[in-house]
């Protein structure tokens, strides 16, 4: 998930991006530098209130105008009000200073589970089914076809596969995916074994749309 944290506070910021290791993060300082950073692909913001040139709730609407990327309020505005009036504005949550990383962590967990839960509805994917063209994989089955004809995967090759077809259209890091397909513990895996289970996962699955995009992982392409 690519992440855009705006928070003016420097430590709280970098503290921020270093428990989301594993997410694409993008670190601004103030809503000019939020703005020159923000793109289609952002999937959250994570967007403080009381920012040094502007309020984040102005913030907020702007992106609600052009963009469904998920919002999480974190701010030091804890009254009530405050928070009916963030929530209203367009946010998907809203935290309270001080708080907890730990917490903070599950809830940007949290939407991103939502979030992978309906790009599955919206592109033929329902629940742990997925087709597009010749390709059919149901995880739930562990069964997987192209053009039909059944194909054999590792549980490795099964996480990888999963990752990308609930992410179409978003670059992936490494970093990410070994974290996540080797959870119990990416830093005592080889380097190279990423990249010896998507050619395996290109062998098997010939014609699968995923481009590698070198210096930084892999991406699912839309259509």
């Amino acid at each position: 998930m690519k992440i855009l944290i705006v928070e003016d506070d420097y430590t709280l910021n970098n503290g921020i991006a270093l428990s989301l290791n594993g997410e694409e993060t993008l670190q601004a300082f103030s809503l000019a530098q939020a703005r020159s950073l923000f793109d289609e692909n952002i999937d959250l913001v994570i967007l403080d209130i009381n920012l040094p040139d502007g309020s984040g709730l102005d913030y907020c609407r702007e992106i609600r105008e052009k963009s469904g990327a998920a919002i999480i309020f974190l701010t030091a505005n804890d009254m009530e009000i405050d928070i009916v009036t963030g929530l209203e504005t367009g946010a998907d949550d809203y935290i309270t200073k001080p708080f907890s990383l730990m917490v903070l962590r599950a809830r940007v967990n949290a939407i991103f589970r939502r979030k992978q839960g309906r790009e599955r509805a919206e592109n033929g994917g329902t629940g742990d089914s997925f087709s597009q063209g010749d390709f059919f994989f149901d995880f739930e089955r562990m069964l997987f076809t192209v053009d039909g004809g059944p194909v054999e995967l590792s549980k490795t090759e099964q996480k990888l596969l999963r990752l990308l077809v609930s992410n179409r259209g978003i670059t992936l890091s490494r970093e990410m995916l070994m974290e996540r397909i080797w959870t119990d513990g990416a830093e005592f895996v080889e380097e190279n074994a990423l990249s010896v289970t998507m050619n395996r996962l290109r062998t098997k699955l010939p014609g699968i749309p995923v481009k590698t995009v070198y210096g930084i992982g892999y991406v699912w392409e839309k259509g």
